[in-house]
């Protein structure tokens, strides 16, 4: 039975570098909801109200990530979606969703202290190399840290949640 190997966990967690691995030394194809939005959003981000312009190009981008990873699915691939599910309630939804397939669903979150994060990140935007995607400001930073909502006992015993620091 294929496999979604889903990666999720803060900004500056290691999700894409995890990912990237996995990816290679597995063989499995990587879709990663931050390449999609700086590919077909990101010249049309709007000076006010990004929130909102964001959670629509974000609902739109994993709807064809979705499709694009069901396509894969149903020719017996395994996929490993990154696709910040930062809320638990996205979670839910996504879990829901999976639950109505035949598909396998792994979940790691990676749990990375604060500070690390906020250095990585500041680095990645320094460089601008390896898993970068898009600078990523300290109010940015902050707002997507604040948005984040780790897994409670119930969803990592629910859902099986390996959760690595």
């Amino acid at each position: 039975m294929p496999t979604i190997h889903l990666i999720e966990g803060p900004v500056g967690a290691g999700k894409s570098t995890f990912a990237g691995r996995l990816s290679v030394t597995q063989k499995i194809p990587h879709l990663n909801l931050d390449a999609w939005m700086v590919t077909l959003f990101s010249p049309d981000r709007p000076a006010e109200d990004f929130m909102a312009w964001y959670a629509d190009c974000k609902g739109r981008c994993i709807e064809q990530i979705w499709a694009v990873a069901c396509a894969l699915l149903d020719c017996d691939l395994d996929v490993i979606l990154e696709l910040g599910l930062v809320q638990r309630s996205d979670r839910d939804a996504f879990y829901a969703r999976v639950d109505g397939t035949d598909y396998q669903l792994e979940v790691t979150v990676l749990d990375t202290p604060l500070e690390l994060r906020r250095q990585r990140v500041r680095e990645r935007n320094a460089k601008a190399t390896g898993t970068f995607q898009m600078q990523v400001s300290d109010e940015v930073f902050e707002l997507a840290n604040w948005f984040w909502e780790s897994p409670d006992e119930a969803e990592i015993r629910t859902r099986g949640i390996k959760v690595l620091s």
